[in-house]
């Protein structure tokens, strides 16, 4: 994947609507009702900068919930479309960050148990290199 990315400070396209900086939403998105309802409760308090969900959840325990999966990005863009709250999600493989960018999503990030393993880290920014 060639990707045209600008990196830039996140201060640099986004303002905060109130201090600090405000990343809300579902720890994990479960339902596209869910998501949406949620994305318009945050975007009404006007103190939402970006709507955060989890699609994809790395866990500790495989077997456990590891979240919605691709599908889930679909939804969140609907939020995105329908609030006007730029959107953010955890990316843990090179995968997740092409879908993610295809799919819209305003802000990356890697969790905990991601930043952990140097090679998952190396792939992701591997990824974002295009």
């Amino acid at each position: 994947m060639k990707l045209d990315l600008k990196i830039q400070p996140l201060s640099a396209w986004i303002t905060p609507k109130n201090e600090p900086l405000l990343i809300a939403g579902p720890c994990s998105a479960e339902t596209e009702e869910q998501l949406v309802a949620t994305a318009h409760l945050l975007a009404k308090t006007g103190k939402v900068t970006a709507l955060r969900a989890g699609i994809w959840k790395p866990r500790t325990r495989p077997g456990e919930f590891e979240g919605i999966g691709s599908i889930g990005l679909q939804w969140l863009k609907r939020a995105k479309d329908e609030t006007g709250l730029p959107t953010a999600v955890e990316v843990a493989n090179a995968k997740h960050v092409e879908e993610a960018l295809n799919a819209g999503v305003d802000i990356l990030w890697v969790g905990a148990r991601s930043t952990v393993n140097p090679f998952t880290v190396q792939e992701i920014a591997d990824a974002l290199k295009g």
